[in-house]
């Protein structure tokens, strides 16, 4: 059995599936030899036109010679651009590119002096270079692929694997170029150097060079050349290929010289084989051995419409427009200038666009050679497309998932593997442009792989950073803590004990913080909740027991309405009294009390003996006087001065009352809620409460006090109605002070523990109880007689010494008041005259009781302003 390397030196050549004919018009441009065609004023090169990630090694203003670099980069994929001759850059901006689209690209735009100056030139022998330094000559001057793919040369002359076939591609299939034709007869020695170079970096067991059979011309020059060459005997030689379209394409040659073909997706460097152009090849010779850097190519200009077609030496950069004019272009209406040959080119939409490194012709057919475009038909299903295809795709699956545009299935049929060879389009009976809809569906998907590619890369760019800060954050809490061990092992005794008590402090504060402003109003509430649950059974019982008293009084009192019963009522009330305060007792001896036990204990006992006190005091009779008595005795108006006197004794009292019981409510409420309750919110709370509610009790007895005044002032009535309606009017202020006190105190210590509803129960009997003993106060005082009333303020007094230094003023001020108004009342055992007063003695006796009101009234308003203070300083 022959091995690939025997068939390959017989010349044994196998088929290519598909593929088409092509009329040939290359008859225009090979007949004459390469031409060079005038400089032009502006040249425009592209940066970058192979690779990415360079970086401009120039900037406007600066002067160029032929052959400088302008670009710089270290990306293996990058290839440098060069000056295409000498002159001025003028210009880096983005111009339209060399491509369907149009887009514009960043661009250097050279104003040529018109000398064509190269640049200093390095030129070296073969032999004194090495294989790494002759890849980089071929690198640094910028060579790519010149068969139209522009893939970077220096990438393929160093490959990872072991090359056995090396192919020259000279095949130059499409019917209207000529480029690599001219130059394999005029410069076969130079593509047969650059051959010798490739076989230096490559070392392959065989070199064939593959031509077309429509070239003898080209076959005969390169066989002669290699005849001529010092490479070994049987290495390389020269191999005719029949003429199809497209022989030329990289695998399809492959799969014609050795019957291989290439995996999709992979490269002909897997199997062994490596494919140059023979534009290439003479590339690289100029470049290793002269040290020319890729400035100019071979580029075919043909058509009907050019005057002068033919090859021609053009420099990279060079306009289109300039090279039409140049070779007497003449336009038709709808001209088409196409880039590339009929089969694989396009055409341009600006024609002020340079020429590239992949450039190979540029093609201004007439209206009768490509005719006008025809309209696109649907398609029949004739499946011609399928059979010329020569990557033995399914264009019409490819088509219909391109045309409704889904990319990712037309990926799944191979879609990257086609060359864009054009012969689906050609055969298409509907006129289909296949290739268009494949290159807008790969261009998708290239776009997509991009955006995905930068996704990953920003992603990594993310962790990066985030990896950064976390080992930033962990070093310098190292640094913290080493520093702070560092501090700990210098340290004192003296030094650790005032950090411990600063500590201290700060957490102090803290709690203070939180406790004072509510950020803990959950916590709180369930600790009021718990604590007040958990309070002594002792102390409950003592509550409980002060409670069930007061509503037993109060129930009494308003059953029997007035103390016309007289000792029944006085010994029910006695009773109760000595009821709740001998049940206070025995409790508090079943079970051991505390401080604030004990306090309560107290206020019960004398709530009780203050009420079997006010019971014990005879009611005086009324005294009445005529209806029709025109003036009032002195004996009447004495007595009228006296109730008056004594009505405002009364109102003083019954805001006393309201007061005290405002505080025996304070005081049990706060018992049962927060007592053994460390929580400064509730019972700063529970304090403003009741300060209010000693406000609004003092509010009410002066307004009582002041419509007492004005009942007096009153002197169309009889004396002794004017002071019963005094006695009403100061009655009902004093229960309306009482009952929204009452109410305030109520609302007050609901707040306190607004989860405790045995505390709110509580709170709700105390103010009931208020109410009740303000209405019995009331009741006895309208109907006790003048003696006993002043008697009662005494008692009250006195008792009000021992409960409140403050309320004992109050009282003091009142007595003093009634004793300056009343000189001659002793006592309620002195006769009172009833010698008329002359109208001076009654005038004096008014004037008295005017300086006596305004007294009571500043003493009042004093006393408020001193509650509204202490108020404020609560609250604050």
């Amino acid at each position: 059995m022959l091995t690939l390397l025997d068939q390959l030196d017989k010349g044994t050549l196998w088929r290519s599936p598909g593929g088409i004919h092509p009329p040939e018009v290359k008859f225009l441009s090979n007949a004459t030899p390469i031409g060079q065609l005038p400089l032009a004023s502006t040249y425009l090169v592209p940066v970058p036109q192979v690779g990415e990630n360079c970086t401009l090694a120039v900037k406007v203003g600066d002067s160029v010679l032929k052959g400088t670099p302008l670009t710089q980069g270290t990306s293996i994929w990058h290839l440098p651009v060069h000056a295409p001759t000498s002159g001025t850059i003028v210009a880096i901006e983005p111009r339209a590119s060399n491509h369907a689209s149009a887009l514009p690209v960043n661009t250097c735009v050279i104003a040529a002096d018109g000398k064509d100056t190269w640049c200093e030139l390095v030129q070296n022998q073969l032999d004194d270079l090495s294989h790494q330094q002759i890849v980089d000559k071929v690198r640094s001057a910028g060579i790519a692929g010149m068969g139209g793919a522009a893939f970077p040369t220096h990438i393929k002359l160093n490959p990872v694997s072991e090359i056995d076939l090396v192919i020259i591609n000279g095949v130059e299939c499409e019917p209207y170029i000529s480029a690599d034709d001219r130059l394999m007869r005029e410069y076969s020695q130079d593509i047969l150097a650059g051959i010798g170079i490739i076989h230096r970096l490559l070392t392959p067991k065989r070199i064939v060079i593959a031509i077309e059979d429509n070239k003898p011309e080209a076959a005969k020059a390169m066989q002669a050349a290699v005849s001529q060459c010092g490479l070994p005997a049987g290495s390389i030689r020269v191999t005719v290929i029949p003429t199809k379209y497209p022989s030329g394409g990289e695998k399809q040659l492959i799969q014609i010289i050795t019957g291989r073909e290439v995996p999709s997706g992979a490269i002909p460097a897997k199997l062994g084989i490596v494919v140059h152009n023979v534009g290439t090849a003479y590339a690289i010779n100029q470049a290793v051995t002269q040290g020319k850097p890729l400035v100019e190519r071979v580029v075919t200009v043909t058509g009907r419409n050019v005057g002068k077609p033919g090859n021609y030496w053009l420099p990279i950069g060079t306009p289109v427009d300039h090279v039409l004019t140049a070779t007497e272009f003449t336009p038709e209406p709808d001209q088409k200038v196409i880039i590339g040959g009929p089969m694989m080119g396009h055409a341009l939409a600006n024609i002020q666009v340079p020429i590239l490194k992949g450039t190979n012709c540029i093609l201004v057919p007439s209206s009768q050679e490509i005719g006008s475009t025809p309209e696109e038909k649907a398609c029949i299903r004739c499946g011609e497309c399928a059979t010329a295809c020569p990557a033995l795709l399914l264009p019409q699956q490819l088509f219909w998932h391109a045309k409704a545009e889904e990319y990712d299935k037309a990926a799944s049929y191979n879609l990257k593997d086609c060359i864009e060879c054009g012969c689906c389009s050609y055969v298409c009976p509907s006129d289909i442009p296949l290739v268009e809809y494949y290159r807008i569906a790969k261009s998708a998907l290239k776009q997509a792989a991009d955006e995905k590619q930068q996704a990953e890369r920003a992603k990594q760019r993310f962790d990066a950073r985030l990896a950064r800060l976390e080992e930033e954050k962990l070093a310098r809490e190292a640094k913290a803590k080493e520093a702070s061990e560092r501090r700990q092992a210098s340290m004192t005794g003296t030094d650790k004990n005032a950090v411990a008590e600063a500590m201290a402090r700060i957490a102090a504060k803290k709690a203070a913080a939180q406790a004072v402003t509510g950020e803990s109003i959950t916590e709180e509430s369930s600790v009021t909740t718990t604590d007040t649950t958990e309070v002594p059974k002792g102390k409950a019982a003592v509550a409980a027991a002060i409670a069930r008293a007061k509503a037993k009084k109060a129930a009494q009192a308003n059953a029997d309405g007035t103390d016309t019963n007289g000792a029944e009522t006085d010994n029910a009330v006695t009773m109760d009294a000595n009821d709740s305060i001998s049940a206070t007792d025995t409790i508090a001896q079943e079970a051991p009390l505390s401080q604030k036990d004990k306090v309560a204990a107290a206020i019960a006992r004398a709530k009780a003996k203050k009420a079997a006190q006010q019971t014990d005091t005879a009611p005086l009779e009324s005294t009445e006087t005529a209806d029709n008595t025109p003036a009032l005795s002195a004996d009447d108006d004495k007595k009228a001065k006296v109730a008056a006197a004594v009505a405002r004794a009364k109102a003083k009292k019954a805001a006393q009352q309201a007061e005290t019981a405002a505080s025996d409510i304070e005081v049990s409420n706060t018992e049962i809620s927060v007592s053994d309750v460390n929580d400064a919110e509730a019972i700063k709370k529970a304090k403003v409460a009741a300060a209010v509610a000693r406000a609004k009790a003092k509010k009410a007895a002066q307004q009582a006090e002041t419509n007492a005044e004005n009942g007096l002032n009153q002197t169309t009535t009889p004396a002794v109605d004017s002071a019963a309606n005094v006695h009403a009017d100061v009655n009902a202020d004093a229960e309306t002070a009482v009952n929204a006190a009452a109410t305030d105190i109520e609302v007050s210590n609901a707040d306190v523990s607004v989860n405790d509803a045995e505390a709110i129960k509580k709170a709700k009997v105390a103010a009931a109880v208020a109410r009740a003993k303000a209405k019995k106060t009331a009741a006895a005082s309208a109907e006790s007689k003048t003696d006993a009333e002043i008697e009662s303020v005494d008692e009250i007094q006195t008792e009000a010494n021992v409960a409140s230094p403050s309320i004992a003023a109050t009282l003091d001020t009142a007595t003093t008041e009634a004793d300056a108004v009343l000189p001659s009342v002793g006592s309620t055992a002195e006769p009172i005259e009833t010698a008329p007063l002359s109208s001076d003695e009654l005038k004096k006796a008014r004037i008295a009781a005017t300086i006596a009101k305004a007294k009571a009234k500043k003493a009042a308003l004093a006393q408020e302003a001193n509650a509204s203070s202490d108020s404020s300083v609560t609250n604050d």
